[in-house]
C-alpha cells in the first residue's frame, strides 16, 4: 500500500482533490491511503509517505518540504489537474513518480 500526503495552507482545500484520486485510485484497483496536511505539518506527516504532493498555493515551500522529508519525492500538484480537481491525473502522475 502506497501512502500519499498532500499539504495545502491549513489541510482542507485539497479534501475535494483528494476524494477523487481516491475515487480513481480504486477504480484502478491501485492500493493507496491518501491524506491532506496543513503544509505546517510536512514533517510529521511526510515522514511516513510514499510521495509527498504540495498544492498549488503553497508550492513555494517546495524546498523546504524537500528538506523535511528527504525519503521520498515531493512534488508540487499540476496546476491545471488541481483547478480541475482531475484526481486522476495525480494519481497517473503519482504511479508514474513512484514506478507503480
Amino acid at each position: 500500500m502506497r501512502k500519499i500526503v498532500l499539504l495545502c495552507a491549513a489541510g482542507m482545500s485539497t479534501s475535494m482533490l483528494v476524494t477523487k484520486m481516491k475515487k480513481y485510485a480504486e477504480s484502478e484497483g491501485y492500493d493507496c491511503e491518501i491524506d491532506a496536511h496543513a503544509v505546517s505539518e510536512a514533517k510529521q506527516y511526510g515522514a511516513e509517505a510514499d510521495i509527498v504532493l504540495l498544492g498549488p498555493q503553497v508550492r513555494f515551500n517546495l524546498a523546504k518540504v524537500k528538506e523535511q522529508c528527504p525519503n521520498c519525492p515531493v512534488e508540487a500538484i499540476d496546476m491545471a489537474a488541481y483547478g480541475a480537481m482531475d484526481g486522476a491525473k495525480v494519481i497517473r502522475r503519482v504511479k508514474e513518480v513512484l514506478g507503480d
